[in-house]
């Protein structure tokens, strides 16, 4: 099940109509009283949340979603206005698993919420990670680009490492800091942008791999 929160009927409706027909089951609200209630008696598989709703705002009720037991893990993508770069930051680091910029297509959103339903979903323990032509191998902590074994600190290893444990998840730079540095660190998030360039490097032909969100962060593409 998925719960669609969105204030603008057609929209709603159009979103509910989208997803039932590419096999999901949805369900509509229009504020965060609507969408608590349902919270009460039955547990969505994703929310989809648009930021600007009458009352109370999305990012209020993703910091309510992410402070609840039981709540706390339902994957949820933000819907944001075109253009607020603000927003989808916020989003992201009060824990929104993606975001989707308004308008959206309605097969991009089928195509996000796939995505996100993947990495989220109880994963069996694996021994190597790949997308495309590079390969990270969990037990040696080896990475191999086309077969080519490559040499990365363990900062850089561990950066690789979260973007290849969610490929299309975009990580903003204080989300990076706390995950690979961890939450004492002090310095500034030009660190994170240091640590990118060198990976990219070191990475060679797979550097492009990792993609720049301006105004946002950091994600990583390629072919799975």
């Amino acid at each position: 099940m998925i719960f669609c929160v969105e204030d603008d009927d057609a929209v709603r409706d159009l979103m509910i109509y989208t997803l039932n027909t590419a096999g999901f089951e949805a369900k509509g609200f229009s504020c965060s009283e609507d969408l608590f209630e349902a919270l009460q008696s039955e547990m969505p598989q994703l929310i989809m949340l648009d930021i600007m709703l009458p009352g109370e705002d999305g990012l209020s009720i993703l910091r309510k979603l992410r402070r609840q037991q039981g709540q706390k893990e339902i994957p949820v993508i933000m819907a944001t206005a075109k253009g607020t770069e603000y927003d989808k930051v916020i989003g992201l680091d009060l824990g929104a698993d993606d975001y989707l910029a308004k308008p959206f297509g309605m097969m991009e959103m089928v195509s996000r919420v796939k995505a996100v339903l993947r990495r989220t979903s109880p994963k069996e323990k694996r021994e190597k990670l790949k997308v495309g032509n590079l390969e990270l191998h969990l037990d040696t902590y080896h990475v191999y680009v086309n077969g080519e074994r490559i040499l990365l600190t363990l900062k850089e290893y561990q950066l690789l490492r979260t973007f290849m444990e969610a490929p299309g998840r975009v990580f903003t730079r204080d989300q990076l800091l706390e995950m690979v540095w961890g939450t004492d660190y002090t310095g500034e998030t030009r660190t994170v942008d240091v640590h990118i360039g060198t990976l990219r490097t070191k990475l060679g032909v797979c550097g492009d791999y990792i993609e720049t969100v301006r105004g946002v962060g950091y994600r990583m593409e390629g072919v799975i």
